[in-house]
């Protein structure tokens, strides 16, 4: 794991902590372009009564405005857990170059946890795709959270 994919990927768990702050999933993603961040999201599909609104979407959303283009060749994505298939169809059609990912995600992960999408051949598109770049840190935020979620049912 490099400096560089640490330190965004750090970016990413501060935006998962504002989702969870919000009693959102943690999930936090930003777009880099030249070393600089140009999108920032967060898991928000409760509070936004909107079921695309996953921390990947929020980010593009966010760079495409700021760049003024929904296409977005040369971004990468930094984002905490592992994409679904919606988020990774959004990377592929704003054809995002890298795709780094902190936790897997065993139930909806696309990127070789329930299927690897990424290695897809038939798609037009292809992001590149690293995962487990601070993957500890990153699952435990998410486990602490619905811990906390299933003691509140436990004592409600």
């Amino acid at each position: 794991m490099s400096e560089r994919d640490e330190y965004f990927m750090r970016e990413a768990l501060a935006l998962a902590r504002e989702a969870g702050a919000l009693d959102e999933v943690p999930v936090g993603a930003l777009v880099v372009l030249d070393g600089q961040i140009v999108g920032r999201g967060f898991n928000h599909p409760i509070g936004r009564h909107d079921p695309t609104a996953h921390a990947e979407v929020m980010a593009l959303r966010d760079a495409a405005k700021n760049l003024g283009n929904y296409r977005l060749p040369g971004c990468e994505l930094y984002v905490t857990l592992e994409p679904c298939a919606m988020c990774s169809g959004a990377i592929f059609h704003a054809r995002i170059a890298r795709v780094v990912y902190g936790a897997k995600d065993p139930k909806t992960g696309v990127a070789g946890s329930v299927f690897d999408l990424y290695a897809e051949n038939r798609l037009n598109h292809h992001a590149s795709i690293e995962g487990g770049v601070l993957a500890e840190e990153c699952g435990q935020m998410l486990s602490a959270f619905f811990a906390a979620k299933r003691q509140r049912v436990m004592t409600a």
